[in-house]
C-alpha cells in the first residue's frame, strides 16, 4: 500500500510527555508505554558530541572541537552542532560510504582475473558530491537510473568562453557519471567469449541490483520461478531486465572538444617515452651476456635518463583557463557509464525457464512490476526504446510511491542506529522483518517525500529527537526480559566503527590523516605476509606519495577478489551484491591486528609525539591529553593511576625502537618514547576506541 500520513499520538497520552522533542519521540514513547518499558535517559554531553561526530563525519572529535560544545550553554548548542557537522565536506564522505555499500561499489571485476575498473572512482565522488550538495533523494534515483536520459547533454564549449564549462553543463555531467552505478558490478572475464552469455549477466546484476537497492526487493528470487512469497512473478523480473535492453556501458569522454584538441596536440611526448622506452630495450637485449664497458655502462644510464626525462615532459593537464587532469601517461579522462544501444543491435529479453539462457520462452516488454503498477494507479507497460529507464526513474521517485520514501528513510534510519525500522532493509517483502514501528515510518516516509526529499534535514529530524540522544548505558531488568534486542529503541544501541571509520580513527588520532577530497583509489603499502595471498602481486601497486598511505578509508582501492587486509579483519562488505547490514564480528584476528601490525605501531608512535607536542612534558598532561585525543574525555583518577603506573613500567622495560622516530620524539628520551608510543597502542585496542555510545 501507499505510505499513509499518521498523526503522532498525542501529547496528553503519553506518561512522558516531557520527554518530547520532536513527533519521532511520540510515536516511539507509544510503543515502550503500551509495553510497559522505561525509557533510558539521556546521555551525557561528551557522549553525545562524539556520537553526533562519528555519525555525521566518521571521524573524532579534537579535544577543542569537544570542549567547544561543552562551553555552548545555549540552548540551541546541539542543533547548531548538527548544522556545522551537515555542512562539512566530510558529511559526503562519511554518508557516500554507506550508500556505496547498497551500489555493491569495487574498483574491480572480481573473479580469477579480477578486472579492473580505472573509472570508477569517478561514480564515488560522484555520490560523495550528491550527499555534501543534499542533493534531493528523488534526483539522487533518477541520475542512477536514468541520468543520461533524463539531462542528455555533452561539454561543448561555448565559443565566447573557451573552456569554461557552464553549471548547466556540469549538472547534465553529472547526471551521465552517476550512471556509473550499472557499470561497476561484478563481471567474469571469460565471459567475453559468449556475448549472449555477458549480457544476460549484465542484465541479471543490474535487475537484481536496482531492485534491491532502490525498491528494498528481492525480485531476484523471481529469475527463476514465480517469487514463492511475494506478488512478484517471473515475467515480472524479465520486464525489470527490459527496461535495461536498450542501454549499455560506454566510455563518454570528460572533456570539451577544445580539451580533445589538446590532448591531439600533446599526444607526441607520449610517442616520446614509448620511443625513449624502445632505445632502452634494443640496447638492453643487445647486452644480454655480454660485460659492459664504461662507456656501455654510460650509455645506459643515458638511456634511462632519457625515458625519465620523456616521462616528466608528459603534460599533467590542458593549456588554457580550464585545467583537465589526463589519466595515466595521457590517456583521456573517461567515466564508464550508461549510453544508447544502436537500435539495430537492441537484443530482445526472453523470459527464461528456470532462469536457463538456453531455455528461452516467450519475448518479455519492459514493464513495471504488476502488483507494484496497480498499488500506484499507473499502466504496467514502459516505452519499448530510450524511453523506459526514465519513465521508470520517474515511477520510482513519485511522493505516493509505496517502497521509495520508506526504503531510504529506513536505511538512513539503520546507519544512526545500528538497526532499521525494518530489520531487513533490503527485503520489504513477507519474509523481511516487520517494521517495529510502522506508523512511525510512513510518518517519516511521507514527510521525507513533501519535504523535497532531503536527506540532510531528515538527519536534523532524528538526531534532535530524544530517542536518538538517549544513553546506550541503560538497561532493567523488565525491559531486558521484555525487548532483549532493543527493538522499541528504550535507549540508544552501542554500534562499532566500520572499518573504514576505525582506520580513520588511527590515523586522525595520529594527527596524520590526509583529508584531501575524491580523485583515484590510493594503495598503501602493505607487509609481506598481508599481500602474500594475492596471486598477481601487481595488482597492488602502492601509491609513490607517501602522503597519500594515510587518506581515508573510502578512497583505499576495492579489489573484489582481494580485500584491503584491515577492512577484511573488521568486516568490510562483500561487494559482488548490494549490502544493506555489515556483519559485525569478534574474532582473534581483529586484536593481533591492534596489538601486532607495523603499520598500527607507526600511528601508535606518530600520537605520542602528537601528544608531548600539545601536552608538554608533564606526564599527567600527557595522559590526559592522550585519553582525550583518543576517547574523546579525560582519564577517570583510576584510569590516570594506572596509566602513569604503566608508563614507569614500561620505561622500565625499554627495548631498541622497532622503526624510526618521528621528529617530535627526536629530544624525548628513548624510553620515554617507547613508552608514550605503547600507552597509545593500547588506547587503539580498548573497545571504547572503537565503539560509539
Amino acid at each position: 500500500r501507499k505510505p499513509i500520513r499518521f498523526e503522532p499520538p498525542a501529547m496528553t497520552s503519553l506518561q512522558h510527555s516531557a520527554r518530547v522533542r520532536n513527533p519521532i519521540d511520540q510515536f516511539v514513547l507509544r510503543r515502550l508505554e503500551d509495553a510497559g518499558l522505561e525509557p533510558a535517559p539521556e546521555a551525557g554531553r561528551l557522549t553525545l558530541v562524539r556520537r553526533a561526530y562519528f555519525d555525521l563525519l566518521g571521524l573524532p572529535p579534537t579535544p577543542e572541537q569537544v570542549d567547544a560544545f561543552l562551553k555552548d550553554e545555549s540552548e540551541d548548542a546541539w542543533s547548531r552542532l548538527i548544522d556545522t557537522l551537515l555542512a562539512s565536506k566530510h558529511y559526503g564522505e562519511r554518508w557516500g560510504r554507506h550508500w556505496l555499500d547498497i551500489a555493491r561499489y569495487a574498483d574491480s571485476g572480481g573473479y580469477e582475473t579480477d578486472i579492473y575498473y580505472r573509472n570508477a572512482w569517478r561514480y564515488r565522488d560522484y555520490v560523495v558530491k550528491s550527499f555534501n550538495d543534499d542533493k534531493p533523494y528523488a534526483v539522487f534515483v533518477q541520475e542512477q537510473i536514468a541520468g543520461d536520459e533524463l539531462w542528455p547533454d555533452n561539454l561543448d564549449l561555448d565559443p565566447r568562453r573557451v573552456y569554461i564549462v557552464s553549471e548547466e553543463k556540469q549538472r547534465h555531467l553529472d547526471a551521465r557519471i552517476a550512471t556509473g552505478f550499472y557499470a561497476l558490478g561484478p563481471r567474469i572475464h571469460e565471459s567475453g567469449l559468449d556475448a549472449r552469455r555477458l549480457a544476460y549477466e549484465t542484465l541479471t546484476d543490474w535487475a537484481d541490483t536496482t531492485a534491491s537497492a532502490f525498491m528494498g526487493l528481492t525480485l531476484a528470487c523471481a529469475r527463476c520461478h514465480d517469487h514463492k512469497f511475494d506478488p512478484f512473478t517471473q515475467a515480472d523480473y524479465f520486464s525489470l531486465q527490459a527496461i535495461f535492453a536498450d542501454a549499455r556501458e560506454v566510455e563518454l569522454p570528460l572533456w570539451n572538444s577544445m580539451g580533445e584538441a589538446d590532448w591531439r596536440q600533446n599526444y607526441p611526448r607520449v610517442v616520446a617515452v614509448q620511443e625513449a622506452r624502445e632505445a632502452f630495450r634494443l640496447f638492453d637485449a643487445g647486452m644480454q651476456g655480454k660485460p659492459m664497458s664504461a662507456e656501455q655502462q654510460a650509455q645506459k644510464q643515458q638511456l634511462l635518463a632519457a625515458i625519465g626525462q620523456a616521462v616528466l615532459n608528459l603534460p599533467t593537464s590542458t593549456a588554457g583557463q580550464e585545467t583537465i587532469a589526463y589519466d595515466g601517461l595521457m590517456h583521456i579522462p573517461t567515466a564508464s557509464v550508461l549510453g544508447r544501444e544502436h537500435p539495430a543491435l537492441i537484443k530482445p529479453v526472453h523470459l527464461l525457464e528456470r532462469g536457463e539462457l538456453h531455455m528461452p520462452q516467450h519475448q518479455e516488454l519492459a514493464a513495471l512490476p504488476a502488483a507494484l503498477a496497480a498499488v500506484t494507479k499507473t499502466p504496467a507497460e514502459l516505452p519499448v526504446i530510450y524511453e523506459a529507464r526514465k519513465q521508470f526513474a520517474l515511477w520510482l521517485t513519485r511522493e505516493d510511491h509505496p517502497l521509495t520514501g520508506r526504503v531510504i528513510v529506513n536505511r538512513i534510519w539503520h546507519w544512526h542506529f545500528g538497526r532499521g525500522i525494518v530489520e531487513t532493509p533490503n527485503d520489504f517483502g513477507n519474509m523481511g522483518q516487520p517494521p517495529s514501528h510502522s506508523d512511525l515510518l510512513d510518518w517519516l516516509a511521507t514527510g521525507f517525500a513533501r519535504d523535497g526529499w532531503k536527506i540532510k534535514n531528515l538527519h536534523r529530524l532524528i538526531m534532535n529527537s530524544s530517542v536518538y540522544r538517549q544513553s546506550s548505558q541503560f538497561a532493567t531488568e523488565r525491559n531486558l526480559a521484555a525487548d532483549f534486542d532493543n527493538r522499541l529503541l528504550w535507549r540508544m544501541n552501542r554500534r562499532r566503527l566500520e572499518a573504514e571509520s576505525l582506520w580513520d580513527n588511527v590515523h586522525s588520532s595520529a594527527g596524520t590523516i590526509n583529508l584531501a577530497i575524491g580523485g583515484p583509489p590510493v594503495i598503501p603499502p602493505l607487509a609481506e605476509d598481508e599481500i602474500a595471498s594475492l596471486r598477481d602481486k601487481w595488482h597492488w601497486v602502492t601509491s609513490a606519495n607517501p602522503a597519500q598511505h594515510t587518506r581515508r578509508g573510502i578512497y583505499i582501492l576495492v579489489r573484489r577478489n582481494f580485500k584491503f587486509p584491515m577492512f577484511e579483519v573488521f568486516d568490510s562488505p562483500v561487494s559482488s551484491q548490494s549490502c544493506p547490514v555489515r556483519d559485525v564480528t569478534t574474532v582473534a584476528p581483529q586484536a593481533l591486528w591492534g596489538l601486532n601490525n607495523a603499520s598500527v605501531f607507526d600511528q601508535a608512535t606518530c600520537m605520542a609525539g602528537r601528544v608531548i607536542n600539545e601536552a608538554g612534558e608533564n606526564r599527567m598532561a600527557q595522559i590526559d591529553r592522550a585519553w582525550r585525543i583518543a576517547l574523546g574525555r579525560p582519564p577517570a583518577h583510576d584510569e590516570l593511576t594506572s596509566a602513569s603506573q604503566l608508563l614507569d613500567e614500561l620505561e622500565q622495560s625499554s627495548s631498541a625502537p622497532r622503526n624510526a622516530l618521528p621528529e617530535s620524539l627526536e629530544s624525548v628520551p628513548l624510553a620515554q618514547a617507547q613508552a608514550l608510543s605503547r600507552l597509545c597502542l593500547a588506547l587503539f585496542n580498548l573497545s571504547e576506541f572503537a565503539f560509539i555510545d
